[in-house]
């Protein structure tokens, strides 16, 4: 009996500790419910990869880009993806990068070579086979120069990371480094910090901000400046007519009046890289990548044209890049990123360039006031006005804007291009309401100070909102009309607030109404606006015209021809289509296209003259 006793205690225990551990493995089951860390997941938590790029050009006049990517990671998966993005943020359009990849390898720390295989479009997965150390190499060829994409040869390397990099597959906010080999003595220039004990070698503290960072690698010019307390800097590579040392000073001027606006400086130090070569701007963190004719900066306006540019992309170090819209950052580089809000983010930012070359005394009043004559002109004379809201344009952008054809004029409009012009509806409109008390400034200042200073994106009611609360009155019908829907603009109901008018004149003119082109004696039609005689009378894009009314044709005889005519003149166009000889008998219609001014209001009231006044710094 007391053996069974002690049997059936010795069972009890056991029993009782049994218990015990399944309490215990209950608990910890219910913190990690709770979203307690498991230790595993800890661990991988606090020892993120270490990775480290290098980029080398040893034969520039191959185009070639040569890249390594050093991958060392203690929790070494045993497949790790390297992916290429697709874009790059701020050109918005899948551009796949990957295509310009090839002779791709892997390798192990000690040499090994290591498996692998593409399993997307912009994968590469290596079998790590327990390494925890794996080196990929690659090239990239780099002919295409634009903001957005490489370029390669024997005077310069100019690149953007997110067409030359791959990513660790989840790992996009590990710090990372570039060590750069230039080719013979080029020098290096970009906005990334340079790494400590290594001239070439740069640091990142994530893949935003890795990708977010173009590089020029040439025997290039520089000119520095300082405007509050930090350091900028103008690379200019290539040769041209440029006058560095004026331009700097203008430079300067532009980026005093954005730190008026804000207050501070939200950089340690700014690059404007200056291609000359080919044309176009793209905006980064803390730099810019510009691209202008080398022989441009001569006469005046043309230099203004340039400067005007740098007023954009130097913008956007504040709109876009902090003050960003919705779906813009944190970026997903492997898909469409959709915001509505691209008539705030680059049309807001081509408002503002004028506003700071008005600002920094680089234009007059009277240039700036005919500046927007002239951008109403253009937004006038596209049939796609009515067909394409602003917030449809943003939302389309990636595949419309970068892939306009022969009808993109009659079924959309540019978020650029109306986006500036009803930002300064919006700013006029907040400077009447509020009797000059607020302007469009105090909602940039709001979207800084509420959403950037907050880590947080900004959505298209709040800009609305905050446009709202600068006038202090409901701007419903303006985002209404402007914004989300199609309604022509009745442009003086907001110009006449700051004492000025919107004027026409011209048109009416017998037109044909075929946009052309002539090159080795061959007239073309290139486009045709909807509604024009051309368009409803059956003339195609495409089609040659030979002769008009039995005459040879040419653009210049062809204009001289219908400017002798009257409107509802019949001509006869003979033309070639598909290699088929035709006629087609047009009625010519009245040209709707006009010119446009904009001047003071015949007898403006204290109050038009004191907003005027504010807006240009100039008397009606």
């Amino acid at each position: 009996m007391a053996q069974k006793i002690k049997q059936l205690s010795l069972a009890m225990i056991v029993l009782l500790m049994a218990i015990l551990f399944m309490q215990q493995d209950t608990k910890a089951q219910k913190k990690q419910k709770k979203g307690k860390a498991k230790p595993e997941a800890t661990a991988l938590a606090a020892a993120p990869p270490e990775i480290a790029f290098t980029v080398g050009m040893p034969q520039p006049w191959t185009h070639m880009l040569e890249v390594s990517v050093n991958v060392k990671w203690d929790q070494m998966p045993d497949a790790l993806d390297l992916k290429m993005p697709v874009w790059t943020p701020g050109s918005y359009l899948i551009r796949e990068y990957a295509r310009h990849v090839q002779d791709f390898e892997a390798k192990n720390s000690a040499g090994g070579v290591l498996p692998w295989q593409k399993t997307s479009k912009n994968t590469w997965t290596i079998k790590t086979v327990g390494a925890k150390e794996i080196k990929a190499s690659y090239r990239v060829y780099a002919n295409e120069l634009t903001v957005r994409t490489n370029e390669v040869n024997s005077e310069h390397a100019f690149w953007n990371n997110a067409a030359t990099l791959m990513f660790v597959k989840g790992q996009l906010s590990v710090p990372s480094t570039i060590t750069v080999k230039p080719y013979g003595d080029w020098k290096v220039a970009t906005g990334l910090p340079q790494a400590a004990g290594s001239a070439n070698t740069f640091k990142a503290e994530n893949f935003d901000v890795l990708f977010d960072s173009p590089f020029e690698v040439s025997n290039f010019t520089e000119f520095n400046f300082t405007v509050q307390g930090k350091p900028h800097r103008l690379v200019f590579s290539g040769e041209g007519n440029y006058d560095g040392p004026a331009i700097a000073a203008d430079v300067t001027k532009i980026v005093e009046e954005a730190y008026k606006i804000f207050g501070e400086l939200p950089y340690e130090n700014y690059t404007f890289i200056v291609n000359l070569r080919g044309g176009g701007g793209l905006e980064h963190l803390n730099s810019t990548a510009l691209q202008f004719y080398r022989w441009g900066f001569k006469p005046q306006a043309r230099l203004t044209g340039f400067l005007g540019l740098v007023a954009h992309e130097y913008f956007h170090a504040f709109n876009v890049k902090r003050i960003r819209p919705d779906a813009l950052g944190p970026f997903d580089y492997e898909n469409e990123n959709y915001t509505r809000l691209l008539w705030v983010a680059e049309g807001g930012t081509e408002y503002y360039s004028a506003v700071l070359l008005l600002r920094a005394g680089l234009i007059s009043p009277q240039e700036y006031i005919a500046g927007k004559a002239d951008a109403i002109r253009r937004l006038e004379a596209l049939p796609g006005r009515l067909e394409q809201s602003l917030e449809d344009s943003s939302f389309d952008a990636w595949i419309k804007y970068y892939r306009q054809d022969e009808n993109s004029m009659n079924s959309q409009i540019s978020y650029y291009d109306k986006g500036e012009l009803v930002n300064m509806l919006i700013d006029l409109k907040i400077r009447e309401a509020s009797k000059g008390a607020k302007s469009l400034d105090d909602v940039m200042r709001a979207l800084y100070n509420d959403f950037y200073k907050q880590g947080k994106n900004y959505t298209p009611a709040d800009y609305q909102r905050l446009a709202e609360a600068a006038a202090g009155v409901s701007l419903d019908d303006l985002f209404s009309k402007y914004v989300r829907g199609t309604t022509e603009i009745d442009w003086n109901s907001f110009l006449n607030g700051i004492g000025l008018e919107l004027l026409t004149s011209g048109g009416g003119k017998p037109y044909l109404g075929a946009q052309l082109t002539e090159a080795n004696g061959v007239l073309t039609v290139r486009a045709i606006p909807a509604g024009s005689p051309a368009y409803e009378q059956g003339l195609n894009t495409g089609d040659q015209i030979v002769a008009v009314d039995g005459y040879r044709a040419s653009n210049s005889f062809l204009s001289t021809w219908t400017a002798n005519k009257k409107v509802g003149d019949k001509i006869k166009l003979t033309i070639f289509r598909f290699d088929k000889l035709r006629d087609i008998e047009i009625t010519l219609g009245a040209d709707p296209q006009k010119m446009y001014s904009i001047s003071e209001v015949p007898t403006p009231t204290a109050e038009q003259r004191m907003l005027y006044k504010q807006y240009v710094n100039a008397d009606l």
